[in-house]
């Protein structure tokens, strides 16, 4: 059970700072300037889409930290699904699957949330 944990622990944290670091501080993956863009507005696109690419970054350190570890799985539940959904209303067109994105993020947010379940330490009878 433990091995099982730390491979969520790494794939959750990959997730977070691959998004956070590759895809919008360095701008690995321009639509997502494009995303933000729309949302929020193009004037300062680029210092936003860092803040919030440093922002997952943030995350990803917070999960590999261990510190608070069920608040830190439902704060990822709630910014993927808040995230998701505002992107499903207003830029379908720009999402890597379109509409199907949020069908993704359900599936992401249900893993965290069953791997939260998983106990950090296994416990084993003495005999």
């Amino acid at each position: 059970m433990r091995l099982t944990k730390t491979i969520f622990t790494v794939l959750f944290t990959l997730v977070w700072l691959i998004n956070g670091l590759y895809c919008k501080v360095l701008n690995g993956v321009p639509r997502h300037r494009q995303i933000v863009a729309r949302i929020l507005g193009a004037p300062h696109v680029a210092s936003l889409t860092t803040l919030i690419g440093l922002a997952e970054i943030g995350m990803a350190v917070w999960i590999i930290s261990g510190i608070k570890p069920r608040w830190c799985d439902w704060c990822q539940i709630g910014v993927v699904l808040l995230m998701n959904l505002i992107e499903f209303t207003l830029t379908p067109d720009l999402l890597l699957f379109g509409r199907i994105n949020l069908l993704v993020a359900l599936v992401f947010v249900t893993v965290v949330y069953l791997a939260d379940r998983i106990p950090a330490k296994t416990y084993l009878p003495s005999f």
